[in-house]
């Protein structure tokens, strides 16, 4: 009887831990997805880029539609030139298109022309809107508990923002001197983030990481700024070897 007794507990013990590594299984995956935002830029789309294998995928150039690669297929953004704070509404069709990371997206001559952007400073901000969505984050090597995770997004649904329907009325934007930094991570801790600058000078050829305080609990690394966008896009191959989640790409005021 005894035993019996104990054979039944052993099971359930046995049969607790399996799910429980399953669950954690689950929890790990589940772990990887995270709402997402991003500033940088984006690569319009050009039928001769597909030629030179720059773009590995033909895209519908006349439509409200994305390539990102990490943001899930079907997924709905919000793109916003903030140059001129036009805003639009577009469909991730591709996670897995091929293009330059140094862009955080490829959108299509389409979605230019209705944000009025700048073919020469194609700089966007790419928010995920969608409830559903998600923003496929890879382990980063350090300091995960020290990320800022990106602001939760507004769900304004499918909507065009700030277009303009005045069609004799132009877009007077103002041109600036480029001037743009890469924001590596944010930080709680001072420490951290000085322990990150040590990273980014031993593991890499970048002379003068950068800490900015933002506030008492707030400390963000920095590369830069750059005045030209070969040099911003060299820094910007190098430090993406670290394998950080989500850099950005800030314009300086």
């Amino acid at each position: 009887m005894n035993f019996n007794k104990i054979l039944t507990v052993f099971l359930i013990l046995f049969l607790t831990a399996c799910q429980q590594i399953d669950d954690d299984k689950k929890v790990i995956n589940y772990s990887n997805y995270l709402k997402y935002s991003n500033t940088g830029f984006t690569l319009v789309y050009d039928e001769q880029l597909r030629k030179d294998n720059k773009i590995s995928k033909k895209i519908d150039d006349r439509a409200l539609v994305i390539f990102h690669k990490k943001i899930k297929k079907n997924s709905f953004v919000k793109i916003t030139n903030p140059a001129n704070n036009k805003s639009i509404i577009a469909k991730v069709i591709s996670n897995n298109a091929q293009f330059s990371d140094f862009y955080n997206s490829v959108i299509t001559s389409r979605i230019a022309n209705e944000l009025s952007i700048d073919l020469d400073e194609p700089y966007v901000d790419l928010v995920l809107i969608s409830e559903n969505s998600t923003f496929i984050a890879k382990k980063a090597k350090t300091f995960d508990e020290e990320k800022n995770v990106a602001e939760k997004a507004p769900v304004d649904g499918i909507i065009i923002d700030n277009l303009g329907t005045d069609l004799n009325k132009k877009n007077k934007v103002k041109k600036h001197n480029f001037l743009y930094s890469i924001k590596v991570a944010d930080f709680y801790y001072k420490d951290s983030a000085e322990n990150m600058i040590l990273r980014i000078k031993n593991e890499t050829n970048l002379k003068n990481p950068l800490i900015k305080k933002l506030s008492k609990t707030k400390y963000r690394v920095l590369l830069g700024p750059f005045s030209d966008i070969k040099k911003l896009e060299q820094s910007f191959d190098e430090i993406k070897l670290l394998e950080f989640d989500n850099l950005e790409i800030l314009k300086d005021a």
